[in-house]
């Protein structure tokens, strides 16, 4: 019989992206390290776009690991949890890590018991659930977006339902993060769980979960887990490990053949796209009653002694996973969370991670490598190249420079998706990306 969904098993290598050195053997050559609970955790109640969660908890109270302490403020909006148990100290406005401005916090010190809060029974039976209950558990475990972006899971979800394809995307395509690599060699049963949970939330027919080339042990237990589960719906694509074919976009049209129209999104082609750590979150709340408390963040670079993933609660300070990786080695360049190409650098190691943090890298010389000196533009052609959403980067910047909004509007600048494929291979060490993030902003404001 025809497969009424068609999708491409191993995709071909696309003409765009660049290669860069993947340095994610350093990260995975021991097991996930299962972090205790910390002595202290700052929780960000706003770790996703929109308004931030109401807090329901007030100083001197005590709060159990797992126990609600911040109500959404929209339907579909998250909760979000205690990671410890422990008493509140602050109720405030604080820094967290990958974000400028402080948002309100709650701070909740230790009393090493890690007591968990009994309001979440599993549900063996979840996936015989209707897709709006569903709907509504995902949001009370206070899922979002794992793969950095941090959407809701309830509301993406809410406005894809009845999308034919929910793909999985396990693909991790830069530089240093291994985390859903190992999540995926460990762990493969749950993401498998997980996706077929949130393929019954979205009232789906086909689930599809992405690997790259690169992840041999990976695919193979994933591919365990597959046959183990016997369910047809679900099925691994395995793609190209050239960046950014992990791009939301990019893993669409290599694994479907889908173009998602220019200021469309993926539901526009019937797809829902959630990261495979995500999905290993929906079955943790679904089958064991644990909502979103922690998350695999990769710990690596030249600064560190022993770089490792570590399954880390969230509002966990990085100075305490950088302690957990063995301690600094030497003094790091620069201390980034995410990738080398779109991650961001953060001022301190006294920051918490958030549920976006899926990669830390204490990055040295050796890491980063010299400074170079910007020149102008040659018009080689090779940032038009690289360019996976066939964007003209050296006609762009041009725009960019003269802030002529007309120009970028005509050139598409907002469908830049701020990869830093034209700055990789740009021989004049021009920061187009810089300019695009900039020009997109000046834009929105006119």
């Amino acid at each position: 019989m025809t497969d009424p969904i068609a999708y491409d098993a191993q995709p071909r290598r696309p003409a765009w992206g660049v290669r860069t050195p993947l340095r994610k053997s350093l990260s995975t050559r021991q097991p996930i390290l299962v972090a205790p609970p910390p002595p202290l955790v700052c929780i960000s109640l706003a770790q996703c776009p929109g308004a931030a969660a109401r807090a329901t908890v007030a100083p001197g109270q005590r709060v159990l690991c797992g126990e609600p302490i911040g109500e959404p403020t929209g339907a579909g909006r998250p909760r979000f949890h205690a990671s410890i148990s422990g008493q509140v100290t602050h109720v405030e406005a604080r820094l967290v890590a990958g974000l400028g401005a402080p948002v309100p916090c709650v701070v909740i010190l230790g009393d090493g018991t890690d007591q968990r809060w009994p309001g979440y029974p599993p549900d063996p039976g979840a996936d015989g659930r209707s897709s709006g209950d569903l709907q509504a558990g995902l949001a009370a475990a206070g899922l979002l977006g794992l793969g950095g972006a941090l959407f809701p899971t309830a509301h993406k979800v809410h406005t894809a339902t009845g999308a034919p394809v929910l793909l999985l995307n396990g693909t991790e395509c830069e530089a240093y993060i291994s985390c859903d690599d190992a999540l995926l060699r460990e762990r493969a049963a749950s993401v498998v769980a997980g996706g077929r949970l949130l393929l019954a939330a979205l009232g789906g027919q086909r689930c599809i979960i992405a690997v790259k080339t690169d992840m041999p042990q990976a695919r193979v237990a994933l591919y365990n887990a597959l046959q183990a589960c016997g369910d047809p719906r679900v099925v691994m694509s395995v793609v190209t490990a050239k960046y950014p074919a992990g791009g939301e976009r990019q893993l669409i049209e290599l694994v479907l053949g889908r173009e998602v129209p220019a200021g469309g999104h993926p539901a526009d082609v019937g797809v829902l796209c959630q990261n495979v750590a995500t999905a290993a979150a929906a079955a943790d709340f679904f089958l064991r009653g644990q909502p979103l408390i922690s998350r695999l963040v990769t710990v690596s670079g030249g600064g560190v002694a022993r770089p490792c993933n570590i399954e880390a609660r969230i509002g966990t300070p990085v100075s305490d996973l950088m302690a957990l990786a063995g301690g600094y080695q030497r003094e790091p360049r620069r201390l980034i969370m995410g990738g080398p190409m779109m991650g961001v650098a953060l001022p301190s190691d006294d920051l918490a991670i958030t549920g976006a943090t899926s990669c830390l890298i204490a990055a040295t010389d050796a890491d980063l490598g010299p400074a170079a000196e910007e020149m102008p533009c040659i018009r080689c052609g090779d940032c038009i190249e690289a360019c996976p959403a066939s964007l003209l980067p050296q006609e762009l910047l041009v725009a960019a420079r003269t802030v002529n909004a007309a120009e970028l509007a005509t050139l598409g600048v907002t469908e830049c998706i701020e990869c830093g494929a034209c700055d990789y291979v740009c021989p004049s060490h021009i920061p187009l990306t810089r300019h695009f993030i900039r020009a997109k902003a000046a834009l929105a404001s006119t």
